[in-house]
C-alpha cells in the first residue's frame, strides 16, 4: 500500500497542502514518513460499495507502524474488552451466605417462640444445678421432677435418667454444670432417631391427609403448607374433604386463594368420600404434583367418626393404590400429655406418618413433642411457632434441642 502511495510522488504532482496551509515539500528533508505516506489520497479511494473488508484488513496490516503508547482513554476497557467477570462467583457465595444468616434468623426466632417452654424446662435446670458440686441422688431425684412436670413424660424421664445414671457410673458424667448439654444430646438423639426423608416427588400425585381433632389448626397448616410448596416449584391441590364444619369449606378456599392453589370442593354436608373420589380424578386431569385433604374435625374417642376417616382412606387407595402416602396429624402441642393419648388412639385406628405440632409458641408444654417421638416413634415433621405464612417450618431435631436449652 505504501508503494501505492509513492507512486503518486513519482508522477510529479503537486504537494499537497495540509489544513495550515503548509506546503508538504517543505517538510520532505524532515525525518519519519511523510504525511502522503500516512494519510492515503482520499479521492483514489474506492467506492464503499466496492471496498471489502478483507481488503481494508490486508492494507491496514501492510502500513501499520509501531504502535505509540495508548492514552488514558485508550487505555481504559471499552464496551467491547473481554473482562472476566467477578460476578458468577459473587453469585456463587451469595446463595451461601442468605442460606446461613436464614438459618441463624430461623433459629433465633424458634428460641425466641420457646421462650416459655425454655424456661419451664431449661431454666429450671439452671437453676437445679446452681453451686453444685457433685451429682447426688438428691440432684437426680429433682431433675426427674423438672422432667415430668416440663411434659417429657414418665416413659421419657426415665430413659433420660437412665442415660445419664449410666454415664456417672462409667465416670463420663461427673460435672452438674455438664449435665444440661448430656440432656440436650440425649434430647436431640431421642428426636432425630424417628426422622426419616419426605419426598414430595417421590410420586405423582404425591397425596397427603390431614387429620386431628377440632380446633388445632388443620385447615391453617394445610394453607401455610400449601404456600410453601408451592414456593418450591411444586404444582399443589387442595381438597376440602371437611364437609361438617360450617365455613370450612370457604376458609379452605380463601388459603387456597392466599396460597395461588386451586381447591377442589362440593357443598357442606357432602360425603367426605365422594370429595375424595373426585379429588383423585382431578389430581389426575390437572397433572397436580401434590394434593393436600382437609378432614373434618372429629374427636379421637368416636368410633364412628374413626370410621369415616379411614372410609375416606380406602376411596382415595382404591383410585390410587400408593396412596395416601402420607397421613399427617395436627397436635396442638398446648394440650400437652393429651396431645400424646391424641397420638396413640389416631396410630392405632389410621395409623400415622407424621405429625404437625402447632401453637408452640404460646405454651410452656413444648416438652411433649420429646415423649410423643419417644412412645410413638412417629417422626415430627413440622411445627407451628406463629400466625404468619412462614412460621410453619420444617422440624430438625438438633435445632430444636438446642431452642430448648
Amino acid at each position: 500500500m505504501i508503494k501505492w502511495f509513492k507512486r503518486k510522488n513519482k508522477k510529479g504532482k503537486p504537494a499537497l497542502e495540509s489544513d495550515t496551509g503548509i506546503r508538504e515539500d517543505l517538510v520532505q528533508d524532515q525525518e519519519g514518513p511523510t504525511q502522503e505516506e500516512i494519510i492515503p489520497d482520499l479521492t483514489s479511494i474506492p467506492p464503499a460499495e466496492s471496498f471489502h473488508a478483507e481488503e481494508m484488513d490486508e492494507r491496514i496490516d501492510e502500513t501499520e507502524e509501531e504502535p505509540s503508547p495508548p492514552s488514558a482513554d485508550e487505555s481504559a476497557p471499552g464496551e467491547g474488552t473481554d473482562i472476566p467477570s467477578l460476578e458468577p462467583a459473587v453469585q456463587e457465595m451469595e446463595p451461601e451466605g442468605e442460606t446461613e444468616r436464614e438459618e441463624k434468623r430461623y433459629f433465633k426466632r424458634l428460641r425466641e417462640r420457646l421462650h416459655k417452654t425454655r424456661e419451664q424446662f431449661s431454666d429450671r435446670m439452671d437453676r437445679l444445678v446452681l453451686g453444685r458440686k457433685t451429682i447426688d441422688l438428691d440432684l437426680l431425684d429433682e431433675l426427674e421432677e423438672v422432667l415430668i412436670t416440663s411434659d417429657l413424660g414418665v416413659h421419657t424421664t426415665q430413659l433420660l435418667l437412665q442415660k445419664v445414671t449410666e454415664k456417672i457410673k462409667r465416670k463420663e458424667l461427673k460435672d452438674p454444670q455438664k449435665l444440661r448439654d448430656q440432656l440436650r444430646e440425649e434430647i436431640s438423639g431421642i428426636l432425630s432417631r424417628t426422622i426419616t426423608p419426605l419426598d414430595f416427588r417421590a410420586d405423582h400425585p404425591f397425596v397427603v391427609m390431614v387429620i386431628g381433632v377440632n380446633g388445632v389448626g388443620k385447615t391453617t397448616t394445610i394453607g401455610k403448607l400449601a404456600h410453601q410448596l408451592k414456593e418450591q416449584g411444586l404444582k399443589v391441590m387442595l381438597v376440602a374433604g371437611d364437609t361438617f364444619r360450617a365455613a370450612a369449606v370457604e376458609q379452605l378456599s380463601l388459603w387456597g386463594e392466599r396460597a395461588g392453589v386451586p381447591v377442589v370442593k362440593q357443598k357442606s354436608g357432602s360425603d367426605p368420600s365422594a370429595v375424595a373420589f373426585d379429588a383423585m380424578d382431578a389430581a389426575v386431569s390437572r397433572d397436580a404434583d401434590v394434593v393436600l385433604m382437609d378432614t373434618a374435625g372429629r374427636m379421637h374417642t368416636k368410633v364412628n367418626l374413626m370410621e369415616e376417616l379411614k372410609k375416606v382412606q380406602r376411596t382415595i387407595n382404591k383410585k390410587m393404590p400408593a396412596a395416601p402416602h402420607e397421613i399427617f396429624l395436627v397436635l396442638d402441642a398446648s394440650t400437652g400429655q393429651n396431645a400424646l393419648s391424641q397420638a396413640r388412639l389416631f396410630k392405632e385406628s389410621i395409623g400415622l406418618t407424621g405429625l404437625i405440632l402447632t401453637k408452640l409458641d404460646g405454651t410452656a408444654k413444648g416438652g411433649i413433642v420429646v415423649a410423643i417421638c419417644d412412645e410413638l416413634q412417629v417422626p415430627v415433621r413440622y411445627i407451628g411457632i406463629g400466625e404468619g405464612m412462614e412460621d410453619l417450618r420444617p422440624f430438625d431435631a438438633e435445632e430444636f434441642a438446642r431452642a430448648l436449652f
